[in-house]
């Protein structure tokens, strides 16, 4: 079992979710339920994933929570283009959670590819 708190990962992916949370509340009201409840369960669950794939006993059950959590990633990363496309938020927000993003994608790789090397 590893120390999640200790990952490097995942102490980012927390940043993230408190970048979120930011941007979430400058959405229009109507999207409270709609792309704002989406963007903020999609960030909490790529550190979510992390922490909780940190407890397994197998790499191969780690890696499959970081596989679980670049999912999230993704999502997160669509709903945030659709955020741009829609023009709901100022476009340098939206290219600091983008950079934010791929920081973090960059991260859940690296891990999955040395777990799958090792």
């Amino acid at each position: 079992m590893r120390n999640f708190r200790k990952l490097d990962i995942w102490r980012s992916g927390i940043e993230l979710v408190k970048a979120i949370y930011v941007l979430a509340e400058k959405l229009p009201i109507q999207e409270k339920y709609g792309l704002r409840s989406q963007i903020t369960r999609a960030a909490v669950s790529i550190p979510s994933n992390i922490a909780e794939g940190s407890s397994r006993n197998s790499e191969i059950e780690f890696k499959r929570f970081l596989e679980i959590a670049l999912g999230s990633l993704f999502e997160l990363e669509t709903q945030i283009v659709i955020i741009e496309e829609l023009k709901l938020i100022d476009k340098v927000e939206v290219m600091k959670i983008l950079e934010m993003l791929d920081k973090e994608g960059r991260m859940i790789n690296g891990l999955i590819t040395k777990i799958k090397n090792s």
